[in-house]
């Protein structure tokens, strides 16, 4: 049961259509369950949507399907959103035998079921990405931000390396509340995109770039030495991450 629903209890208390003594048993019992209900393995922390607005996401990296599948199924079962980042698709095999309703987003290694009253956010998130090659880190961060409430626009290969792909955007860059912009290599985009905006930019640096980018580390320091202002970094790969950044400015 979740906060909404234990509104619209006590609502229909007031109305007269339970009664009382009912109610309050089943408010009982949820809060016996608050704020977290045990697992064995994990610990599903099943009021973190009152306290940030969305349910706790699922890291799929070190857990096997059957963990996976039995903390989304409580989720769900909680009528709250299902977020699983870097999932197999044995992983969602497991998740689909439990909730038949979850999607499978290849490019973004995510699982969803979108449902319960996540806060709409107030603009468009852009998401911006130097190359093909950083599309799995794009779409990490396009798929979580849209789950969060957010409208969504991608902007994908537009690197530094052709500028006039990015400078013929210049409508959609000035129209987002925030940009998160997804880059391996120097990482120069990021600075390139501030340095047209007023608005907040997110940079991800990605583990993409031949041998002397060290996995993402020369991405990563470059996006840290920006000389542009307003920009915000996240650690490489973290598509996640930088969608979470983006959302919780757009929900401001």
């Amino acid at each position: 049961m979740t906060g909404p629903e234990v509104q619209d209890l006590l609502d229909r208390v007031r109305r007269g259509d339970v009664d009382p003594s009912t109610a309050a048993d089943e408010i009982i019992a949820v809060l016996r369950m608050a704020p977290f209900e045990d697992l064995g393995f994990a610990r599903v922390d099943t009021h973190r949507a009152l306290r940030q607005g969305f349910p706790e996401v699922i890291l799929g990296l070190g857990k096997t399907p059957v963990q996976i599948a039995a903390i989304a199924e409580r989720i769900v079962a909680r009528e709250q959103s299902l977020l699983v980042t870097r999932a197999t698709e044995d992983a969602y095999e497991a998740v689909r035998a439990r909730v038949p309703d979850a999607a499978y987003h290849p490019d973004a290694r995510a699982i969803t079921l979108a449902q319960g009253n996540v806060p709409v956010g107030n603009g468009t998130i852009l998401i911006v990405c130097a190359g093909t090659s950083d599309l799995g880190v794009a779409e990490e961060a396009a798929i979580t931000a849209e789950m969060m409430g957010n409208r969504i626009d991608r902007l994908y290969d537009v690197g530094v390396a052709g500028l006039h792909r990015l400078l013929s955007e210049q409508a959609r860059l000035q129209d987002a509340q925030a940009i998160v912009v997804i880059a391996g290599m120097e990482g120069a985009l990021p600075s390139v995109v501030a340095g047209l905006v007023s608005t907040p930019v997110i940079a991800v640096p990605t583990s993409v770039g031949y041998g002397a980018s060290f996995g993402g580390v020369a991405a990563l320091l470059g996006m840290l030495n920006s000389c542009a202002n307003g920009v915000a970094v996240v650690n490489i790969d973290n598509g996640f991450g930088g969608a979470c950044m983006a959302s919780v400015i757009n929900h401001l």
